[in-house]
């Protein structure tokens, strides 16, 4: 089943409705009679979407979604709320609950569908998140504000206070209502809220692109802002941006096409500012938690190649990248060197100064280590004191000359000590050459490790070349 949805409504015969027209679209159903069994198996797991009645006894839709929210465990579980009548009042409650949708009786069951295949979507990004360690993430990065939040779409204020959020309303040509609502909305943003003309969304680049785009359907001709929907969605500078897009009353069949091109809401005129709104506000919410998400994971991926002292590539990636390097120099017929680093007396650095000093010396070297090279070279820290340096294109007596520069450049360097003169320490290499053979990147490393020993051994602060097997 491509996704378990829970369907929430104290009426026996609208359970069976809804059930119907979602089994036949081959989703999983579970049924719930109250909002507090609702909790209850939510909090179980395994829900995707709750499409849950707004009037029930003992607790509405909108009591029990403000409790959804405030659950870690359910806090990101897509809402969907159902009533019998098209009140305002009604619709402003349940969206400031929290909920991300709110459909009237009978449901139009291709909005339905539509909505629902669009939450799947957002949900799906979730686990995704979850199954790639985002969770485990968050507490690596508690020190930085908001990573170790719940992080679910929260409760609005019936009446929001301004929140943060930049807002562009693009319309036709002729639209009486984008100056009338850009002056509504603007006191409830603190960033700007302004109209922008089509031609100007698309030319824009990354750091002036709104957190969320309001687009008319319809611009100069039918379906153009679908249409600028889609191209904006497709762009790297406006492609994480939110969309909610605006509709004439009733058009259920666009609202879907909307939906599944990409609009994270859809909205239809004429609709009040504060509802217009709070659904700008739940989609900032949401756009917030995904960009997290994505951030979260870049520094998960930033983490699993560089090392946190010196900001090097750590030894997975410098083994992974002197392999790849290996596959290349077979492959075009080029040489690449390697040089094995090694900082002499480093434990007697630590025991005399005290590991801040160490850690220090390891963060300056690397430094000096990376201000020598070129762009094409890398260097690695593979070890406690140990470093790699890997530089394609390059012949032996080339690379035995950058060896000796980095040698030098860490002999005149100097680490400043609290109250007392500066530290100096040298450096050993190892320089040995990538040669056409299988095994070519671990057997060079083995090659570069008995010169750097050699070097250690013959007096330290010095280059070694390796010998031939």
């Amino acid at each position: 089943m491509p996704g378990r949805i829970l369907v929430v409504d104290d009426v026996a015969t609208n359970r069976i409705v809804m059930k119907v027209k979602l089994s036949a679209a081959r989703y999983d159903v579970v049924p719930a009679v109250s909002g507090a069994e609702a909790l209850e198996i939510a909090r179980a797991g395994g829900i995707d979407i709750i499409i849950m009645d707004m009037m029930m006894p003992r607790m509405t839709g909108a009591e029990a979604c403000r409790l959804l929210r405030a659950d870690p465990l359910t806090a990101t579980i897509p809402v969907i709320l159902v009533t019998a009548s098209d009140d305002v009042e009604a619709r402003m409650q349940g969206l400031s609950a929290g909920a991300d949708d709110f459909l009237s009786k009978p449901v139009d069951e291709v909005a339905l569908l539509a909505r629902v295949r669009s939450l799947l979507r957002s949900r799906e990004e979730e686990r995704d998140y979850h199954a790639r360690g985002g969770d485990m993430l968050e507490m690596a990065r508690t020190s930085i504000p908001g990573l170790s939040e719940a992080g679910g779409q929260t409760g609005f204020q019936p009446r929001p206070v301004p929140v943060d959020g930049r807002i562009a309303l693009i319309g036709a040509p002729e639209a009486k209502w984008l100056p009338v609502q850009r002056d509504r909305l603007r006191p409830l943003f603190r960033e700007a809220v302004s109209i922008m003309g089509r031609d100007v969304a698309l030319a824009l680049s990354e750091d002036r692109v709104p957190d969320l785009f309001l687009i008319e359907a319809d611009l100069a001709a039918r379906n153009e802002g679908l249409r600028l929907m889609s191209e904006l969605r497709s762009r790297n500078a406006t492609r994480h941006a939110a969309f909610i897009v605006l509709l004439p009353q009733g058009d259920s069949e666009r609202a879907a096409t909307a939906l599944d091109l990409g609009a994270a809401d859809v909205s239809y005129h004429p609709f009040p500012v504060d509802e217009i709104a709070m659904r700008i506000r739940t989609q900032l919410a949401r756009k917030r938690r995904a960009d997290k998400m994505r951030d979260t994971l870049d520094t998960g991926f930033k983490m699993a190649m560089f090392d946190p002292l010196t900001g090097l590539h750590n030894r997975r990636y410098g083994l992974h990248h002197l392999d790849l390097v290996a596959t290349r120099c077979r492959a075009q017929g080029i040489r690449a060197g390697v040089i094995a680093m090694d900082i002499d007396h480093f434990k007697q650095v630590n025991d005399t100064h005290g590991h801040p000093v160490g850690d220090s010396v390891l963060a300056r070297v690397a430094q000096v280590l990376r201000d020598s090279l070129r762009s094409e070279d890398l260097v690695a820290r593979i070890g406690g004191e140990e470093f790699l340096a890997i530089l394609p294109d390059a012949d032996l007596a080339q690379v035995r000359i950058v060896a000796e520069r980095l040698r030098s450049a860490v002999e005149t360097m100097q680490v400043p000590l609290p109250g007392g003169a500066p530290l100096s320490v040298t450096l050993s290499l190892g320089v040995a050459m990538l040669e056409n053979r299988e095994n070519a990147g671990s057997e060079v490393l083995c090659r570069a490790d008995r010169a750097l020993y050699s070097a250690k051994d013959g007096g330290r602060n010095r280059v070694q070349l390796a010998t031939p097997d």
